[in-house]
């Protein structure tokens, strides 16, 4: 069991992140998906009870992927910020405190659909922002999973997630990466932010995480012992 997980998409190794993000070596470019800042406090704001919190948490996870994995980027795919209403004060107080750790570190949005709603962040957070594929050595950059041309796509949007089964009907969904030909999907790197099940079909390559380690799905197989995952 690892933290880390090597894949090999065209001439490029990557590495598959417990934490639920991707860094590619070759370009000292750490990857994440739908991050969804400011979730919560959208939520708060339309008067639902939901934890406080989530956004400084979710930078916290960051900072130790930045200080585990030297990157010299740190690219977004899509929904930086949840909603229009995830620019309260704190959430934006929070993101400007990360930014000022990582002043010199470029920073790109490839934009999401939530972001065409909630709007692109603060100038201030010197985050550029560019439409989608955005084309970098042989991947495709996006946050729509929609297959390219030419180039290798990279993507997010449906926050993959895996069912595993365990011994007396225990079950534990668990989030995913998704390889097959053509794309990869990463897992929501928010933690507030839901997910979709997906299946495990001839030709796929899955690794799920919890967070700490992350392992690889042989192709049919659902069913996992106890000891293993810890269910």
């Amino acid at each position: 069991m690892k933290n880390e997980l090597p894949l090999n998409i065209r001439s490029h190794t990557v590495l598959l992140l417990a934490d639920k993000a991707i860094y590619w070596p070759q370009q000292k470019a750490l990857l994440i998906a739908d991050a969804h800042f400011g979730k919560a406090a959208a939520y708060r704001a339309l008067g639902q009870p939901v934890p406080q919190g989530t956004t400084s948490q979710n930078l916290q996870r960051l900072n130790a992927l930045l200080s585990a994995y030297p990157s010299e980027q740190l690219i977004f795919l899509g929904d930086f910020l949840h909603a229009p209403k995830s620019h309260a004060p704190a959430t934006l107080a929070a993101l400007r405190h990360w930014r000022a750790q990582h002043q010199s570190m470029k920073c790109i949005l490839v934009r999401g659909n939530h972001d065409k709603n909630a709007g692109d962040p603060p100038a201030d957070l010197n985050i550029e922002t560019v439409g989608e594929p955005y084309l970098m050595g042989d991947f495709a950059l996006q946050h729509i999973p929609a297959p390219h041309p030419t180039h290798h796509v990279i993507a997010g949007h449906i926050h993959p997630t895996f069912r595993l089964l365990g011994k007396g009907r225990q079950r534990l969904i668990l989030p995913c990466f998704h390889h097959q030909e053509g794309m990869t999907l990463l897992p929501s790197f928010g933690d507030f932010t839901g997910g979709f099940v997906l299946e495990n079909k001839a030709g796929d390559f899955i690794c799920v995480t919890d967070g700490e380690c992350v392992w690889s799905v042989p192709h049919n197989q659902k069913r996992i012992n106890n000891e293993a995952f810890n269910i």
